[in-house]
């Protein structure tokens, strides 16, 4: 599966140069994991249970900058799946020109709030995130 947002860059995304702070694209892909999520899972219920699901790590690289105006589409999807971590790619680039701005890889875990710990992936949602990886390929 491979979500889609778009953003359009205001005037409170930018910085003393007159273009998309580098902060702000943490924010974008954030905006984009969240609406992934919302196409992913059914229903807000895995917010519920027992389960969170914090990054660990973020890889970004800034290709191209954004401006005032621009129309930024935030692509989302999984990459890989282990034993308690996943990986997504996630990609903006401007609308309509589809020239690449970012690239990131973002690494998060399956935590228990009641184990305090990393713990493995339940089965159910590991087969879905396989079968949303495998539908990319």
């Amino acid at each position: 599966m491979l979500n889609k947002t778009q953003i359009k860059v205001r005037g409170y995304h930018l910085d003393l140069f007159q273009h998309v702070n580098n902060a702000r694209y943490l924010e974008f892909i954030e905006e984009g994991r969240w609406a992934f999520f919302d196409e992913f899972f059914d229903d807000n219920d895995w917010m519920q249970q027992d389960l969170v699901w914090p990054v660990v790590n973020i890889n970004i690289n800034f290709k191209s900058e954004a401006n005032f105006g621009d129309v930024l589409e935030v692509q989302t999807r999984y990459t890989k799946i282990g034993n308690r971590s996943i990986t997504m790619k996630q990609t903006i680039i401007k609308v309509p020109t589809n020239e690449i701005v970012v690239e990131a890889d973002v690494t998060y875990v399956c935590f228990s709030k009641a184990a305090k710990a990393a713990i493995p992936f339940p089965d159910d949602f590991r087969q879905k995130v396989e079968q949303s990886i495998a539908s990319l390929e």
